[in-house]
């Protein structure tokens, strides 16, 4: 049986993680670090922080940080409803350039969701 999308991207994303964390010297390993503890629960939620870490990556149009910022979404619980407004937000920043990294984003909800 093939790997769903989610099953892949999770897996890839994993190994190439621990092999960049293999390479890392401080400098990197201060960064990566300051990114775990960014998205953590503060004065914004970090359900929240996920949804504005969405909307930047869909505006730079990183594909693969869409993807993982769409996994947490999905995880800390994030709606339907909310990640199509998130969605929005970010189509009216970006512009129609979004649109195709907008249509993975979709996909990739989809499959989370069961469709």
């Amino acid at each position: 049986m093939r790997a769903s999308r989610v099953e892949q991207f999770g897996a890839e994303r994993k190994r190439l993680q621990e092999l960049l964390e293999t390479y890392a010297g401080r400098e990197m390993k201060r960064f990566l670090s300051l990114d775990r503890q960014v998205y953590r629960d503060g004065a914004l939620s970090a359900r929240t922080k996920e949804l504005l870490g969405l909307v930047a990556s869909l505006v730079l149009r990183c594909d693969d940080c869409i993807s993982y910022h769409v996994l947490q979404c999905h995880d800390s619980g994030v709606s339907t409803a909310e990640l199509e407004e998130a969605f929005a937000v970010a189509l009216v920043v970006g512009g129609s350039i979004c649109i195709p990294h907008l249509r993975r984003a979709v996909a990739l909800w989809d499959e989370l969701d069961g469709g």
